[in-house]
């Protein structure tokens, strides 16, 4: 029973901090819209931030199992990394809860949703930082510093994803592997 009102209460926060976003949202409206008293809310959680980690936490364990997912073991380091990319960055865009935080970010520069959208960034870093360590273990890719590289690799597929089509032709999941191979895996000097 227990288990189920903190779910009830985890879920219903996570509908208020959707539609009002992270900073509109009260401990108030959660309660009613979780059908318990606001004092039920603080048996389970100390504060509104705690709810929103814990909900961004339940998010993270999803999307680690949809980057798990998109991964096919015979192919290559890019062609994963692409695919786990965009499977990571659909499931964000398809998700209203990301959608209202990262608007409220640009819009209002709230520091608690500020962290924990960079507590997802650190994760889906630290998931890019392994599989390149791997791919370093096979020979796939030469020796280099994995966390310095999936930061730089995270940072330009968002930028190539979000940022370009602000002002420029949207570029599909295949012109940004093509892109990462040619910049990240070998690189555009002349050897």
């Amino acid at each position: 029973m227990i288990h189920d009102k903190k779910e009830n209460i985890l879920q219903a926060a996570m509908k208020s901090f959707s539609h009002f976003g992270y900073k509109a949202t009260t401990m108030d409206q959660i309660a009613k819209i979780a059908q318990v008293g606001k004092g039920t809310i603080y048996l389970h959680f100390s504060s509104k931030e705690e709810v929103l980690n814990e909900i961004i936490q339940l998010f993270v364990v999803e999307m680690r199992k949809i980057a798990k997912g998109a991964i096919t073991p015979e192919h290559s380091f890019v062609k994963n990394f692409n695919a786990v990319l965009h499977a990571v960055t659909k499931f964000q865009e398809e998700h209203e809860l990301m959608i209202k935080l990262s608007q409220e970010v640009k819009d209002m520069g709230t520091p608690e949703v500020i962290e924990v959208l960079q507590d997802v960034e650190d994760e889906i870093c630290e998931f890019i930082e392994v599989k390149i360590q791997t791919a370093i273990d096979r020979g796939e890719l030469r020796e280099c510093d994995p966390k310095i590289t999936a930061f730089l690799m995270f940072k330009m597929y968002v930028n190539l994803v979000n940022d370009w089509k602000e002002r420029h032709e949207v570029l599909d999941q295949d012109d940004i592997a093509e892109l990462i191979n040619m910049y990240f895996i070998e690189g555009i000097g002349n050897q």
